[in-house]
């Protein structure tokens, strides 16, 4: 099996013209038909909303993007705060969940008027005392244990060793002193496994989210208005992998609100979702050029990006699919290394990768790196962040983020003139 890139050779061939490798590609096309595809596999539900997590691809263009298709922002810091501001979200537009929040991101989420996402119960006197608290409030759930779907038994993850959100108990007290204190319109967050391959993820999920907040409204009164299932809805990253069907995770979800919030007088419940991976990984690429190869105990095919641009192969151990382009229907035949040049052994994209034979100068297509790709980039080395180009509908492109400069990695700096570096 493999997987198709959404862009051509030739395409990036010209593309590589103007805007030199490494870079980021995002395909518009792909990513407003992932768009309105959630949107319609929970259109039974009136309120439904797509927060995007903004911190997988924080970019104003692509936020743009999926503005124009329904969508909100999830937020969790002072900048991404300040971002959406930018491409004009504002009030229930922005979502903001943050943990170990700064006094002045919650002074900023409350002075945009964004749902504030409490994470902890102590945040409660914290927001009062610095701003009152909002007439909209959400609270983060953690029911602890280990969390299984139905489907297989099998532990997801462990929500009790994980730092964010309250207990059960917490919480439940958190909706009484919130509506106390003036607070009238109520959601609840929660957000139990990460990049899951299964369309149980979310339909288990929003069973127990359901029946947490019909036992809200029976011991303090709250009905809760909206109920965010957050993300955790994975994409394939390698070729043999089953893709989730959104479509029938909406209808999973559906289910489990009529077995459970229709009969207990919660029909009007709105749902939302924050997806960054399902939403961007497919749509997004790293292109690379291989420009260095080096026979030893092992082949190894040096590229121009390295894990700078692509961090989660190096500290995650992700897999990536590669398409060496042009080269699509050669045997993989060559087994290789694929490695960036930073000073660490870990900055490989690949090990032991059955590939065509990799010549230099071949242009390298990485998959999957639209959602946590760009963002999660980082100088070690003195590398320099790559440039973000987006392919339009029409078959354009347009640079998006130029690519770093070394003026850029110095700016920060308050040189004397001993240490001028300009040349």
């Amino acid at each position: 099996m493999n997987k198709t890139p959404f862009v051509t050779k030739e395409k990036l061939e010209e593309i590589i013209k103007d805007i030199p490798t490494p870079f980021h590609i995002y395909d518009e096309k792909g990513i407003r038909e992932t768009a309105r595809k959630l949107k319609s596999a929970f259109a039974w539900n009136k309120g439904f909303r797509e927060y995007f997590a903004v911190k997988a691809t924080p970019n104003p263009f692509i936020m743009e993007i999926l503005q124009q298709e329904g969508c909100g922002f999830d937020c969790s810091s002072y900048t991404e705060l300040m971002l959406s501001g930018r491409v004009g979200a504002k009030g229930d537009d922005i979502m903001f969940s943050s943990n170990a929040t700064p006094d002045e991101d919650f002074k900023l989420a409350y002075d945009m008027g964004a749902i504030i996402n409490l994470d902890d119960f102590t945040h409660i006197d914290i927001l009062d005392n610095l701003t009152g608290i909002p007439e909209t409030i959400s609270c983060r759930y953690n029911p602890g244990g280990e969390f299984k779907t139905s489907e297989t038994g099998n532990v997801m993850d462990t929500p009790k060793d994980a730092k964010y959100g309250m207990t059960h108990e917490q919480i439940i007290e958190a909706y009484r002193v919130l509506k106390e204190k003036g607070a009238k319109r109520f959601g609840i967050h929660a957000f139990l496994a990460s990049n899951t391959l299964t369309n149980e993820y979310y339909p288990v999920l929003a069973g127990i989210l359901f029946r947490m907040v019909v036992e809200i409204k029976e011991k303090t009164g709250v009905e809760i208005s909206f109920i965010n299932l957050s993300g955790g809805v994975g994409v394939s990253y390698k070729p043999d992998q089953p893709e989730n069907n959104i479509a029938a995770i909406g209808e999973g979800v559906r289910k489990q609100y009529e077995e459970i919030l229709v009969p207990a007088g919660l029909g009007d419940v709105s749902i939302f979702t924050e997806l960054g991976r399902f939403m961007l990984a497919h749509n997004g690429a790293l292109i690379a050029t291989a420009i260095r190869e080096k026979h030893i105990y092992k082949e190894y095919i040096g590229l121009d990006a390295c894990a700078a641009n692509l961090m989660r192969p190096a500290i995650y151990g992700a897999y990536h699919h590669i398409t060496v382009m042009g080269k699509e229907n050669q045997p993989c035949d060559h087994e290789y290394d694929v490695t960036g040049g930073l000073c660490e052994n870990c900055d490989k994209f690949a090990i032991d990768r059955m590939l065509p034979k990799i010549e230099i100068g071949d242009i390298i297509y990485i998959h999957d790196t639209g959602a946590h790709g760009f963002s999660m980039g980082y100088n070690y080395n003195g590398k320099l962040r790559s440039a973000e180009v987006l392919l339009k509908q029409d078959g354009s492109h347009k640079l998006i983020r130029r690519a770093e400069t070394p003026e850029d990695y110095f700016a920060t700096f308050d040189f004397t003139e001993k240490y001028n570096f300009k040349k």
